[in-house]
């Protein structure tokens, strides 16, 4: 059994989204994984950091991470990143010392250490936009920012990065291709 800490990121229940992250809960959990989730919107997660300590939240959030093998990160790509929700997320949770520390080299110069070593980690993201447009003229840069400047930064690098292109313009037989993909992913932790 895997224990699995997901975190949601879109506003609408009846998104494409909502398909995502029910789909994958059902899946995961017929499979005899335990699956322990946290819609941001829902719980008005409050994003905006300050420079403050860690609150109640984001310990918790911590602890839930810290039990848990495989974090699962559901949300759309806008404008080349996940909602403001999500970042805010991961600004506050995923955040050093916690996350990962600096080991210096010489004056400023430094490396990140991950504290997440033993984790792994599924992302699912929709794009308004084909393939073709993020891979070519954007040169990935949603996956490359998450997987690089945020999981390889908390020492995650068993990453499955699920990616669901031109989500708004595709027919129903595409979106269950999707959703089977989900199952797949879900299936195979």
């Amino acid at each position: 059994m895997k224990k699995i800490f997901l975190i949601y990121g879109h506003y609408d229940d009846k998104s494409f989204n909502a398909a995502i992250k029910n789909t994958f809960t059902k899946t995961a959990e017929e499979n005899g994984h335990f699956v322990d989730s946290v819609d941001l919107y829902q719980e008005k997660f409050n994003p905006v950091f300050a420079g403050e300590e860690p609150d109640e939240i984001v310990l918790d959030h911590r602890k839930r991470i810290d039990a848990c093998d495989t974090i699962v990160l559901i949300a759309p790509i806008w404008n080349f990143r996940m909602p403001a929700i999500v970042e805010g997320w991961i600004d506050k949770v995923l955040a050093p010392p916690w996350a990962f520390k600096f080991q210096r080299l010489w004056g400023n110069y430094g490396y990140p250490i991950g504290n997440l070593r033993d984790k792994k980690a599924i992302i699912f993201c929709t794009y308004g936009s084909p393939r073709l447009a993020i891979t070519t003229f954007f040169l990935n840069l949603p996956i490359r920012r998450l997987k690089r400047g945020v999981f390889h930064m908390c020492g995650i690098y068993n990453i499955n990065y699920r990616r669901y292109f031109a989500v708004p313009f595709v027919n129903d037989k595409k979106r269950e291709e999707f959703l089977n993909d989900v199952k797949k992913t879900a299936f195979n932790i």
